[in-house]
């Protein structure tokens, strides 16, 4: 993942403090991440989030038009570690997406990456470049 990706999803969900942010983020097929979208949590919650629809339906028109395909969702955890809640694992809703967490919960953020295939979670390296 480009750096600048990294720390816009870090700076939107410091942002989005004290409610969980969340956004989308784009690319190639093979996981190489291009852009991200920060979307509005419609469930205005610091404990869950749901990406808005209108978010979501800009950010695939957009990934669409550059050639790239939504590679997964980002959402912060404002006060618990960057680990899939039960909530997260319920709601997942595509096995081939990438689930990035960060955590605010200690003084630096923390982000972490999942997949999450029929409740079952792995971790997964995330690798900047840039």
């Amino acid at each position: 993942m480009p750096r600048s990706v990294y720390l816009e999803m870090v700076s939107h969900a410091l942002g989005g403090f004290p409610l969980e942010a969340c956004g989308l983020f784009a690319g190639d097929p093979d996981g190489t991440v291009h852009r991200f979208y920060p979307c509005e949590n419609a469930a205005q919650s610091s404990t869950l989030y749901t990406v808005a629809p209108k978010d979501h339906l800009r950010a695939d028109r957009d990934a669409d038009d550059s050639g790239w395909q939504i590679l997964g969702v980002m959402h912060s955890h404002t006060h618990t570690e960057a680990y899939p809640s039960p909530t997260d694992v319920a709601q997942a809703p595509d096995p081939d997406w990438h689930y990035v967490i960060v955590s605010l919960r200690d003084d630096a953020p923390s982000l972490r990456s999942y997949r999450i295939l029929d409740e079952t979670i792995s971790e997964e390296q995330v690798g900047l470049t840039g």
